[in-house]
């Protein structure tokens, strides 16, 4: 078996270099030549010809002509998402071809969402053309806003690079990819240069976390089983300096993880449970945010076995682990000042004679009872003693982030992930941080009635209601609340979010690492404002 850090991404191999007006060097000339250069138009721009003045340089009357052209022909309307690419003929000393990309509606372009979505199109579209070298002038805004712009753009560039790891025996001649994209940013003072610089770090660091969780998503259940998953959590928390500690499943039984040790019972790759401790700050009283992420590295269900068609998709059920996983490099790179514990209890969830059942009652770690309904619902019940791990370590808020139910598919398809909380103001906090990160949230309802639901006559609860088609998601949700007690909890599902087979919009096929950026960004405030980090 490979080593994973030859099939997980551990640096974006793409470079944004800003590029500043200042007196340079002959030899420097030759390391600033780009392919193409990317102007970003909206609508309004290409109707008014005012495009020219965004494209940061001399645009030639002959290709001003050209793109005229091209949008009497209906081939480019400035729509966000659009890309077409026209050869200079010579005619821009230095770029062999003006990529122009699509902002949509000017309102729109003012935020970052557009210039992010923008951004991952024109990468795609540098990568379809075949081209290595690209060139980007600086987003138009006021001095307030472009460097949340920047940020954007520069996410929205890297997240178009990913590419799906291969396991071919030809994956090593892969084609041509995206090398650097120079940023022309102009005069600045020695500030706007740092402040800048700052935004693409951080901008850098939300999309390497993002591709790894990808990457890790994408792994077959052959490469990746809980051992292999422990060892990785311990090498990326030993690449930054972090506290990490693996219990194996001697470990597990003996803090009486009932759950996670029932769950991982049938399977030949015994679980593991995963802690990570970041100290962001020197306050010893601090909030430690608890993130607990579901690492069910291959799921068929157990002894309520899934149907067949579609199980390779269980692959991603670690999708909750993979995006905390993830955050290790956002933490490691940007430093906020918080505390967090991460907690991945990780297992594979196999039929065998040692398989937890149907109508087994089982015990979590502080001692209460599970009745188990449906197998196939394992993912709370390993959950349940996350949080209970977590609240252990020291965690005093919460947030689970788990591919927990198909149920989320029926209510929200593949477009949203759902959201269960006890806490109305902290779910309201991290959906304002999902809206900056540009990822798609809803919230369920929290009533007393999806509570009874769960009530067992035999144990303190079930894994499911009886009719668990009816408000899967939000019971399922409710029952990892439980555990969570009277600490503020955010729970994510993911189910619908976490992998896609077919590329939508911005978002690639397989892994998504959905969530990685607003939790990123819950961490450590708005990356690209001034003061945050």
């Amino acid at each position: 078996m490979e080593p994973l850090d030859r099939l997980v991404t551990q640096e974006l191999s793409m470079k944004i270099r800003p590029v500043w007006d200042e007196p340079r060097e002959d030899n420097e000339a030759e390391e600033d030549a780009s392919q193409a250069l990317a102007v970003f138009i909206t609508r309004e721009e290409l109707e008014s010809g005012a495009w020219t003045m965004a494209a940061g340089t001399e645009v030639p009357a002959a290709i001003v002509g050209a793109v005229r052209e091209l949008a009497a022909r209906g081939r480019f309307s400035g729509r966000l998402g659009e890309t077409e690419a026209l050869p200079t003929l010579g005619l821009m000393p230095g770029y062999q071809a003006l990529l122009l990309c699509g902002l949509g509606e000017a309102a729109r372009a003012e935020g970052t969402d557009a210039w992010r979505d923008a951004g991952v199109y024109a990468a795609r579209a540098a990568l379809g053309q075949g081209l290595e070298r690209l060139a980007a002038p600086l987003p138009r805004a006021g001095r307030a806003a472009v460097r949340e712009l920047v940020y954007a753009l520069a996410e929205g560039l890297w997240l178009g690079c990913y590419r799906m790891p291969s396991f071919a025996a030809s994956r090593g001649t892969r084609p041509p990819a995206l090398k650097e994209v120079a940023l022309l940013c102009g005069r600045a003072t020695a500030d706007e240069r740092a402040g800048l610089q700052r935004s693409l770090e951080a901008a850098y660091a939300m999309a390497l976390a993002t591709h790894y969780a990808r990457d890790l998503t994408n792994l077959p259940g052959n490469y990746l089983v809980p051992e292999t998953l422990a060892r990785e959590a311990q090498t990326l928390a030993a690449r930054y300096g972090l506290e990490c500690t693996v219990l194996d499943e001697h470990g597990i039984r003996e803090q009486g993880m009932g759950g996670l040790a029932a769950v991982g019972g049938g399977s030949a790759n015994p679980p593991r449970m995963i802690a990570i401790r970041y100290r962001g700050t020197e306050e010893e009283n601090a909030d430690v945010i608890g993130l607990v992420g579901k690492g069910i590295t291959f799921d068929t269900g157990g002894i309520s076995l899934k149907k067949p068609e579609g199980m390779e998709e269980m692959i991603s059920d670690m999708g909750g682990a993979a995006v905390l996983l993830g955050l290790i490099h956002v933490l490691g790179r940007l430093r906020p000042q918080v505390h967090a514990v991460i907690v991945i209890p990780a297992a594979e969830n196999m039929p065998s004679g040692s398989a937890f059942k149907p109508g087994d009652v089982i015990s979590v770690m502080n001692g209460q009872t599970v009745e188990i309904l449906n197998t196939d619902a394992e993912g709370r019940v390993v959950l349940a003693d996350g949080v209970l791990y977590a609240k252990a370590l020291g965690a005093t808020r919460l947030i689970d982030v788990a591919t927990l139910t198909g149920a989320v598919l029926v209510s929200f398809a593949d477009v949203a992930t759902g959201a269960v909380s006890n806490d109305e103001p902290f779910l309201q906090e991290l959906l304002s941080y999902a809206r900056q990160a540009g990822e798609k949230v809803w919230p369920f309802p929290n009533y007393p009635e999806y509570h009874d639901m769960l009530k067992s006559r035999v144990a303190d609860i079930k894994n499911a209601a009886s009719r668990d088609r009816w408000a899967g998601s939000i019971t399922a949700g409710l029952f990892i609340g439980f555990f969570a007690g009277d600490a503020p909890w955010v729970h994510l599902d993911t189910g619908g979010t976490a992998w896609l087979w077919n590329e939508r919009g911005t978002e690639p096929q397989g892994g998504t690492g959905a969530m990685v950026r607003t939790l990123g960004h819950y961490l450590c405030g708005s990356p690209a404002a001034e003061g945050d980090i």
